[in-house]
């Protein structure tokens, strides 16, 4: 898969880096031992962070930024990194979809970055492009129906959008059957260290759970950068 950062991007957050992780995986409805490392980790982080601080993270502030300067408000289309990590915060309980869904979610808490997951076989063509979403753009959230896409970053497949920093798209999404993973790291803070650093987690919690070799994944961003 080749990613592309637009020049509208570009132009909003010259210093943006991504991560384009891609693995062959085995999904399941429940790991009892993924359940295990979720509660440990997020018990612990409970400890660190309030709710107000958290927009103090570099990877979440820069993520509202770049939806401001997009002319979405961040906390009414609320980046799912931080919907995450503010749920965790308030005392609730993730929401259990499944193994691969779930560790993804996993990954973004633990580093603040939105993160998209999605079934490569699904998406059209072997291009992605990062791009602002515009009025009137058909986009279908995942258990959300139609939303309204404009000023949203969105990656878009052939056919259309496939994943934005509040929601991924119906069309692509994982499920049981997924057997070839392709994940997607906003790095809107341009730190790629810890860009790269979230992705090799995730190949860790890949191995771990999902009978997986972790796959591999490239760093893509600006051109400026």
């Amino acid at each position: 898969m080749k990613v592309i950062v637009s020049d509208e991007i570009e132009l909003i957050c010259p210093e943006f880096v991504g991560a384009c992780l891609e693995a062959d995986v085995v999904n399941s409805q429940y790991n009892s031992d993924l359940w295990s490392e979720i509660g440990t980790f997020t018990e612990k982080f409970r400890n660190k962070l309030t709710t107000e601080t958290l927009k103090e993270l570099t990877s979440i502030s820069a993520t509202r930024r770049v939806y401001k300067a997009c002319g979405k408000d961040p906390s009414r289309y609320r980046p799912a990194s931080e919907a995450l990590i503010r749920r965790v915060l308030l005392g609730k309980e993730l929401y259990q979809r499944d193994t691969l869904v779930d560790l993804v979610n996993l990954a973004s808490i633990a580093y603040g970055y939105s993160i998209g997951g999605f079934d490569a076989d699904k998406i059209e063509g072997t291009t992605l492009t990062l791009g602002i979403g515009r009025e009137g753009e058909p986009y279908e959230g995942i258990g959300r129906g139609q939303i309204n896409i404009k000023g949203l970053p969105v990656y878009r497949d052939e056919l259309g959008g496939i994943g934005t920093p509040t929601s991924d798209n119906e069309r692509t999404k994982l499920s049981l059957e997924t057997r070839h993973l392709l994940v997607l790291i906003n790095g809107y803070d341009g730190n790629c260290q810890r860009v790269g650093e979230n992705a090799e987690y995730i190949q860790s919690l890949l191995r771990n759970y999902a009978r997986s070799d972790g796959g591999t994944y490239f760093f893509y961003r600006s051109s400026s950068v």
